[in-house]
């Protein structure tokens, strides 16, 4: 009897090992398991976070892009475009061309007007008229075909470096450059002597 005892404790006391051994490898897998998901949250926290870090980086540089171009178009219409018209209508190549233009079409004008007179003498008085005393001569018309040509084949100086800037990323700058440079004040030779700050020199 106490044999059978014996071993009838001996298979609980066994039963009950391999019970704990079970619920022990159960507790170490869902340790485990927990881990595994504290990482994997860990992780996706990491991701998110520097998702929107960069996130608010390509935020910040496109609002700085942003901010930048209305600025330019600002700058644009306020004083870019009049600043390149009269850029334009005062480049001394222009001025010259159309001076040469005008003067070509008032002589062509004078010899055409003078010729005109002259047939109204003829046909009035019934006899020819010297016209070589006439001041323009009749080479007038070669003179503004001439004109005409170098005013059509003109190329201006602003022109070209407002076209080489808009190819650059930072044309407004370079705009700004070539049409509203810094203003520098000349100072007389009694301000550099007394260093400019206009006083004369007295207390």
């Amino acid at each position: 009897m106490e044999i059978a005892e014996l071993k009838r404790r001996l298979r609980e006391q066994t039963d009950k090992s391999e019970s704990l051994e079970i619920d022990l490898e159960a507790e170490r897998v869902k340790a485990a398991t927990t881990v595994e998901a504290k990482q994997k949250a860990e992780e996706a926290r990491d991701i998110s976070t520097s998702a929107l870090n960069v996130a608010q980086n390509n935020f910040s540089e496109s609002q700085g892009i942003v901010d930048t171009l209305v600025s330019e178009a600002e700058w644009m219409r306020g004083r870019g475009v009049v600043l390149m018209a009269n850029s334009i209508l005062n480049a001394s190549e222009l001025d010259a061309a159309v001076a040469a233009l005008i003067d070509a079409s008032r002589a062509v004008g004078h010899r055409a007007g003078y010729l005109e007179c002259a047939q109204h003498v003829v046909e009035a008085l019934g006899q020819e008229f010297d016209v070589s005393h006439c001041s323009v001569t009749d080479q007038v018309d070669a003179a503004l075909a001439r004109a005409e040509g170098v005013y059509d084949q003109l190329s201006l100086h602003v022109t070209d470096l407002v076209a080489q800037a808009l190819k650059h990323d930072d044309w407004c700058q370079r705009l700004k450059t070539i049409l509203d440079p810094p203003k520098t004040v000349e100072l007389s030779d009694e301000e550099e002597r007394t260093g400019g700050d206009g006083d004369d020199g007295y207390e």
